[in-house]
C-alpha cells in the first residue's frame, strides 16, 4: 500500500520535475575545489510555471528548487545540493533512493509550518492522510511570486496562504529567500512574515514545528535500536534500526550539547556534520534573536529530522515552559532563519559562533 501511495504522488508531479530531482544528486566534480574557490559564483533563479518550480542555479549547477505542485500540502525547497553536487536531502517520497527510510511522508526537503494553528495541524499533512481526516489539517498554497532576481546572490519573494480544508485563509505569509554562494559554501536565508488576515490566529504550544529539514540517510545518526515516535495527536510512527554502513551524522549545538542530547534544548544554532562518500559536509541552521521564542528549541532527531521550533516549548521543556502565541486580526510576526550547506569542511564551534554573530548583526 505504501508503494502505491508513493506512486500516486509521483504521478502527480511532472516527469521533467522528477527527473531533475533525481539527477541533481550526482557528484559531478569536473570543476576543482580550487577553481570554485577563486571564482565569483553567479546565482541564477529560473522560474518554470509549467512545472511549478523555481530552480536555483549556481554557475549552471543546481543548488535547490522551490517547488509548489498541487500534490504537496506546502511549498518546499527540494532537493538541496552541496557545491560538489551531492544531495543532502532525503529523496523519498518524491525521488526515492536505495537505503532510505520510508517514514513521515510529510518530511520533504526544507519547509516551514506548524502543528497547531487554530486547532489545525499543518505539520503532519500529506497525501497519506485519509480524506475523512483532512478537515483536521491545514495546507499552504503559493499565491504569487512577487519578485525574482539573480546575480552575486539570488533573491525571491513569495506570498503564500495558510488555509483550512474549506479553502479559507487563516494566515498570509510573505517570505523572502536569499540564496548565496561563496567557493564551496552555500546558504539559504528565509525571512517569513505571518499575518492573521481573517481574525485571530492562535499558535497553541506544539512540538511539531517550524523550520525543518529532512536529511539524506548518510547524515543521520547511526541507529542503535528501533524507536517509536508519537506526534502531537498521538499517532505513532515506527523508526526501525537500519544498516549503519556509511552513516556518519552528528549534531552539535551552540549550547554544547551533542548527538541525541540536542533534542529539546535551546540554542542559537545547531550543526549537523557528517560525510556522504568522501565529502565532508556541514549543515548549520541558525536562529535569530528577533524571532518570537528566541533562543529556539531544537526538534532534532537522529533519524534525520533537523528542525528549529521556537513556538513549541511545553514538550521540549518537559512542562517547565509553555508558549501559546496569538495574533489578533491584522497582526503579524516575523521569523528569520539561515541554513548553511558547507562542502569539504566541518568548522569548529568557535568558527560557527563567528559566522552566527556576523549574520545576526546584519
Amino acid at each position: 500500500m505504501q508503494f502505491y501511495k508513493t506512486k500516486k504522488l509521483l504521478m502527480g508531479l511532472t516527469a521533467a520535475a522528477i527527473m531533475a530531482a533525481c539527477s541533481s544528486g550526482s557528484t559531478d566534480t569536473t570543476e576543482t575545489s580550487e577553481e570554485m574557490e577563486t571564482s565569483s559564483p553567479k546565482v541564477e533563479l529560473i522560474q518554470n510555471e509549467a512545472e511549478k518550480k523555481v530552480d536555483v542555479m549556481v554557475d549552471g549547477k543546481l543548488f535547490t528548487s522551490f517547488i509548489y505542485p498541487d500534490t504537496l500540502d506546502k511549498p518546499v525547497l527540494f532537493p538541496i545540493n552541496t557545491a560538489a553536487g551531492t544531495t543532502i536531502t532525503r529523496g523519498w517520497p518524491l525521488a526515492p533512493r536505495p537505503g532510505e527510510r520510508f517514514d513521515h511522508p510529510h518530511h520533504i526537503g526544507l519547509w516551514f509550518n506548524y502543528g497547531d494553528v487554530n486547532g489545525l495541524d499543518f505539520w503532519n499533512n500529506s497525501y497519506a492522510i485519509p480524506a475523512e481526516k483532512k478537515p483536521d489539517y491545514g495546507h499552504i498554497v503559493l499565491k504569487e511570486i512577487k519578485d525574482i532576481s539573480s546575480g552575486l546572490e539570488g533573491k525571491m519573494t513569495v506570498v503564500q496562504e495558510w488555509k483550512n480544508e474549506a479553502g479559507e485563509t487563516l494566515l498570509e505569509e510573505e517570505t523572502t529567500f536569499v540564496f548565496k554562494a561563496d567557493g564551496m559554501d552555500r546558504s539559504i536565508e528565509r525571512t517569513a512574515t505571518l499575518t492573521a488576515v481573517n481574525g485571530p490566529v492562535s499558535f497553541t504550544d506544539n512540538k511539531e514545528g517550524m523550520l525543518a529539514l529532512r536529511v539524506a540517510r548518510e547524515l543521520e545518526h547511526p541507529s542503535t535500536k528501533p524507536e517509536l515516535f508519537t506526534d502531537a495527536s498521538g499517532k505513532i510512527t515506527d523508526v526501525p534500526t537500519m544498516n549503519n554502513e556509511g552513516i556518519t551524522g552528528m549534531y552539535t549545538s551552540s549550547n554544547g550539547k551533542k548527538g541525541d542530547d540536542v533534542w529539546g534544548t535551546r540554542g542559537d544554532w545547531v550543526e549537523l556534520a557528517g560525510k556522504i562518500g568522501e565529502e565532508p559536509i556541514s549543515v548549520i541552521i541558525y536562529d535569530n534573536p528577533q524571532n518570537v521564542g528566541y533562543p529556539t528549541y531544537w526538534h532534532a532527531r537522529g533519524y534525520g529530522l533537523f528542525a528549529a521550533n521556537p513556538l513549541g516549548q511545553k514538550a521540549m521543556s518537559e512542562g517547565k515552559e509553555e508558549l501559546n502565541y496569538k495574533l489578533d486580526g491584522g497582526e503579524s510576526m516575523t521569523f528569520k532563519f539561515k541554513v548553511d550547506v558547507l562542502s569539504g569542511k566541518t568548522p569548529s564551534p568557535e568558527e560557527i559562533n563567528q559566522m552566527y554573530n556576523s549574520w545576526k548583526s546584519n
